[in-house]
């Protein structure tokens, strides 16, 4: 029998593409008879335009046109009343990228400035109510936080967090009549095709967007920007194909980000560790003009038991561009508190912090009041102990010192939502042999490509070779927006279902067929390895894909199939899980934080590629390290101006910031997600590395740090 597919760390089928340059990004086409477009935007956070001066770039020689006239679009703003710092309010047009460049720069925009707000602790702010994440609460926390033997009741703060993927966004424009094809960086297709569609006033169909490869993303590409209906508008008054890719900083201004949050965290226990309270309040930084809703308060809501519990959101209406997902979007953030406050609990306990979280294991979902599908935290726990040598963590802080540096020793748990939603895809075999199976789904890096052609070639027991998984198109049959870490669950489901039933096609058509080998054979008793149908009990008695389609005359024969997630969410408390363990080195002189290593062990059900999997958390671990120690975005509020809009002066992690990283899966599947056993895992692997960092730094210093990023300055 053929080994399986699925489940083996097999190489990306596209990194060729990739490492060879021949991969094609958005801004990597061109198009005949292209001309180039670059925003300009106000110098004001609010207020209103009172002129542009276009003469100067008029007069550029390659300068073809200067767009002001935003009318015939329907955008998130009113272009003439400004509502955040470089809200484009003009598009300039040149014959090269060059020319287009320094025509806007000889833009001259005139603005009044009006009172604005842009720091979410200003005096006066006033905050509404999270209409995603209503209030929420059980028991009598506040009285059960009183009459607790032992507390935690700290705050906590996040500064703004940027994207900053390698590619830019960018976007090429073609109009043909009152069509528009689109090559764009995204995170959806059938999504942003109705998000274009409604701003330019034509029908969904008469969108195409074509999207095989993203240079990353994490999130901000989950919705259609100003920038990318701005190219749209500008192709369609020059009647000509337009390519816009914004700088880096326009990124910084216009593009997304993960929002300034302020969170109150409060845990009580008895002198045994039960914990009786939890108290959980949250505010965020958000956009006065366009609102995103992200819920911080459900981490702490159901991960542990608590029998009194509260919880409260609210936004901060601000005069900037709006945030929007960031990797682990508001579960890394409000599981920072979280796991935190266990920490801080254990220590004024005098206890193991893993010995609390097992004192906590709640036998169900509390908030949802569901059994959950599958829950091995404690397992996790366990089996990472053990790999990173946890016995040897001293519960006095300070006590491990190796020369100047002094170690500590952290941990924290991780769990995210297994997110799934209505996906399609089709498989169709051809005359040569091969497979191809299309699907409007993306892959900006987890590896789509890759695992859906190993579940297709499993399901139709073919090799490898024969198949070619295609997406990025949404011509394609629709899925739901690459991110939640829902891609493998939904499409994946999808890819599934329809290579199965293009199987049972096939078999069935050949057991009918007096031509056939399999004539006459029970379906249940036909097998299929190497692209060949045979008889279970008699394998020489057989043959393939290719011969059906041959003496059928058929060039094709394909299965559309859709996939729905049904009702498991009504019967199921549906997470994957994970524990991250860090070590870190603080300078005892300089209060420099260094990690030694760190190392994860996660219950994400059944892994499709090790290989992949590992990647992925690699990269969470990665940025679970940048939210922790580095990443930072600067505003000076006089203007909304973002200070460190580059990569000199926003901090990432570099080489030299990340030591030995490790993670390890539990074997498991969760079938009562889908037909896959799969959970999710993109966003899992960061939720918990910014808090186990944070609690190795407690563990080495004594001092509870409470704001990231963990700077030297919070620490002497």
């Amino acid at each position: 029998m053929t080994q399986p597919l699925t489940g083996q760390p097999l190489a990306r089928v596209e990194g060729r593409l990739k490492v060879t340059g021949v991969a094609t990004y958005a801004a990597d086409n061109n198009i005949d008879n292209m001309v180039y477009a670059v925003l300009v935007g106000s110098n004001v956070a609010r207020g209103t335009v009172d002129g542009i001066d276009t003469s100067a770039a008029e007069g550029h020689p390659d300068v073809l046109r200067v767009i002001t006239d935003f009318s015939r679009i329907t955008l998130p703003f009113d272009p003439r009343q400004i509502a955040s710092f470089d809200q484009p309010v003009a598009i300039v047009i040149g014959a090269t990228s060059e020319a287009a460049r320094h025509g806007a720069s000889l833009v001259e925009v005139r603005c009044t400035a009006t009172d604005h707000v842009t720091d979410v602790s200003a005096p006066g702010v006033i905050a509404e109510p999270n209409t995603r994440t209503p209030d929420y609460g059980r028991g009598n926390p506040e009285d059960a936080l009183r009459s607790a033997a032992v507390a935690s009741d700290l705050r906590y703060a996040i500064e703004r967090n940027n994207h900053n993927a390698i590619e830019l966004p960018a976007t090429v424009a073609q109009w043909e009549g009152d069509r528009l094809t689109v090559w764009d960086k995204v995170q959806g297709l059938p999504t942003h095709q109705k998000m274009y569609a409604d701003a330019l006033g034509i029908p969904i169909e008469n969108v195409r967007i074509l999207c095989p490869f993203v240079g990353g993303a994490f999130g901000s590409a989950l919705k259609v920007w100003p920038h990318q209906l701005l190219a749209s508008l500008a192709a369609r008054e020059m009647g000509r194909p337009v390519k816009l890719v914004l700088t880096r900083e326009q990124t910084y201004e216009t593009v997304g980000y993960r929002p300034t949050s302020r969170q109150r965290l409060a845990i009580g226990a008895d002198r045994s560790g039960t914990i009786g309270a939890i108290i959980h309040e949250v505010s965020i930084e958000n956009s006065r003009y366009a609102q995103y809703l992200e819920s911080l308060t459900d981490y702490a809501q159901f991960m542990y038991s608590a029998p009194n519990m509260r919880s409260t959101s609210r936004l901060i209406p601000l005069d900037v561009n709006p945030p929007c997902p960031m990797r682990g979007p508001g579960t890394v953030t409000g599981a920072y508190a979280m796991e935190c406050a266990m920490d801080d609990l254990a220590h004024r306990l005098g206890m193991d912090p893993i010995e609390l979280r097992r004192r906590n294991e709640p036998a169900s979902n509390q908030e949802e009041g569901l059994p959950f599908s599958t829950r091995r935290l404690t397992e996790c726990f366990e089996r990472g102990a053990d790999a990173f040598g946890w016995s040897r963590r001293s519960q006095r802080p300070g006590a491990t010192r190796d020369g100047d540096q002094i170690i500590g020793f952290g941990t924290a748990a991780a769990a995210y939502h297994t997110l799934r939603q209505d996906a399609a895809a089709v498989a169709r075999a051809n005359a040569d042999g091969t497979i191809d199976v299309e699907s409007a789904t993306l892959d900006m890096g987890p590896g789509t490509y890759t695992s859906m052609t190993q579940v297709a070639a499993d399901a139709l027991g073919v090799p490898m070779r024969s198949v070619r998984f295609k997406l990025g198109d949404s011509n394609f049959p629709p899925s739901p927006l690459h991110g939640g870490s829902m891609t493998m669950a939904s499409v994946g489901s999808a890819v599934h279902m329809a290579a199965n039933m293009l199987r049972d096609r096939f078999i069935r058509t050949a057991i009918v067929d007096p031509g056939s080998p399999l004539s006459g054979i029970a379906p249940d008793q036909v097998s299929v390895a190497d692209g060949r149908m045979y008889a279970t009990n008699e394998p020489s008695r057989g043959e393939t894909y290719r011969d059906v389609l041959r003496r059928r005359g058929w060039r094709t024969l394909d299965s559309r199939q859709d996939w729905s997630p049904g009702n498991a969410d009504e019967r199921f408390s549906l997470y994957a899980y994970g524990a991250v363990f860090a070590e870190v080195a603080v300078d005892e002189l300089l209060g420099t934080v260094r990690i030694r290593r760190m190392h994860a062990v996660y219950d994400a059900g059944r892994i499709i590629n090790p290989r992949l999997a590992h990647s992925q958390a690699i990269g969470g671990l990665v940025g679970g390290i940048g939210m922790a120690l580095l990443e930072s975005t600067h505003l000076d509020h006089r203007d909304g101006r973002i200070m460190n809009a580059n990569l000199a002066d926003y901090l990432v992690p570099v080489h030299a910031d990340i030591p030995a990283l490790d993670a390890e899966f539990l074997p498991a599947e969760d079938m009562a997600a889908n037909p896959l056993g799969v959970k999710g895992l993109a966003e899992v692997v960061i939720v918990g590395v910014p808090a186990a960092i944070a609690n190795a730094v407690f563990n080495a210093t004594g001092k509870r740090v409470t704001d990231l990023p963990i700077t030297v300055e919070k620490l002497l």
